[in-house]
């Protein structure tokens, strides 16, 4: 079977499939007993940078729970890190940043992405995984929204009060900060599928936290500039947010391919919301994992069952793995998805076409293989 046609892939272009793709977002890291071990202490972004160590911690999940595809082990704040911003990444509360961005004299702390010289470990570690992975591997980068509200609150946050605050009072500074970020990130995405990546995604996880108005108004156009920025390389865009039900059809409009749909909205809303295509990826909320099989496997199968059987369904999380599921939940959930799960389409009728595309060709065909082959 060629990368083209794995399941995942196909479900990404709203083909039919025999059996309905899964994997799960943060399926590498805390709630694996084999990553624990392997990590030990240390900083998330020290272990980024080792690729061999990158390499297998990618892995572990796929071996371990059967998944159709691989995420890229690394972080969102990684791009602006090599680039010099002072941000770590502290276990349990997440990025932080040394000196937050409070004004536009700030900008000038971001400079442009050179992802051979400044995360060359990345793509080495997305070369290693090519070579022994068989199934597709996703990249991914942090959305502008995103990655400027930790670069503007220094952190995590509840309410994104300075953040909004700068894009009303100050728009053209906010404008030029995440003009930057959308450089960052579609240099660092266009470098991850240059090195064989199969398809990318668009890490939004806080866009929930605005208005329609506000993400059409600050957000949308720099997010648009990242998706339609990788459109000639010809893999499936996925777009994922947390919370962001009311904004759905913004970001299917953005340029995905795929959109990521949390567990507070069910997929059948969902796809009233975006329409036919794009895809769909999603959502059984992570917390249920927590409830022990027997209930997840329940949800699992209303997710399923509101997804209809139609082409154009990725089972995913609503959001990431939580640190304390048993992975012995989620390798259940995998096989019963597998089993359970099906996405067809009549006899005679013609698999969707998404995004006013043709289906994209084989990452391994001539054309795509020769563009990877001058990052090698």
């Amino acid at each position: 079977m060629s990368a083209a046609d794995s399941p995942f892939l196909r479900a990404c272009r709203c083909e039919p499939v025999e059996r309905v793709p899964v994997w799960f977002m943060r399926q590498a890291g805390r709630s694996l007993p084999e990553y624990r071990a392997l990590r030990g202490e240390g900083s998330i972004l020290e272990a980024i940078m080792r690729p061999d160590l990158a390499t297998e911690i990618t892995l572990q999940p796929v071996r371990r729970y059967g998944v159709d595809a691989a995420i890229l082990f690394s972080d969102i704040v990684v791009p602006v890190a090599a680039i010099g911003v002072g941000v770590d990444v502290v276990p349990g509360r997440g990025p932080i940043v040394a000196e937050p961005f409070r004004s536009a004299a700030d900008l000038s702390r971001l400079r442009p992405l050179e992802p051979e010289l400044d995360t060359p470990y990345v793509l080495e570690t997305v070369r290693n995984l090519v070579r022994e992975l068989d199934v597709p591997l996703i990249g991914f980068a942090g959305a502008p929204f995103t990655v400027a509200s930790y670069l503007v609150e220094g952190g995590p946050s509840r309410d994104f009060a300075r953040t909004k605050a700068l894009m009303h009072t100050e728009p053209s500074t906010w404008a030029a900060l995440v003009e930057q970020l959308a450089d960052i990130a579609l240099a660092s995405l266009r470098s991850q599928v240059l090195a064989g990546a199969s398809a990318v995604q668009l890490f939004d996880s806080w866009a929930g936290a605005l208005t329609r108005d506000e993400y059409q108004r600050f957000v949308l156009p720099a997010t648009r500039h990242v998706l339609e920025g990788v459109a000639d390389l010809e893999v499936p865009r996925i777009h994922f947010g947390v919370g962001t039900g009311e904004l759905l059809d913004l970001m299917a409009g953005a340029g995905a391919d795929v959109v990521g749909v949390d567990w507070r909205v069910p997929l059948g809303t969902a796809r009233e919301r975006v329409g036919p295509r794009p895809a769909l990826q999603g959502n059984l909320d992570p917390a249920i994992c927590l409830a022990g099989f027997d209930i997840a496997a329940d949800e699992a199968r209303r997710v399923l069952a509101e997804a209809g059987g139609r082409p154009g369904h990725v089972f995913n999380l609503g959001h990431g793995v939580l640190p304390e599921t048993d992975p012995d939940v989620l390798e259940r959930i995998v096989e019963l998805v597998h089993e359970e799960g099906r996405a067809e389409i009549e006899p005679g009728a013609e698999p969707a076409v998404v995004s006013g595309h043709a289906p994209w060709p084989d990452p391994t065909s001539a054309g795509v293989a020769t563009a990877r082959e001058g990052t090698r």
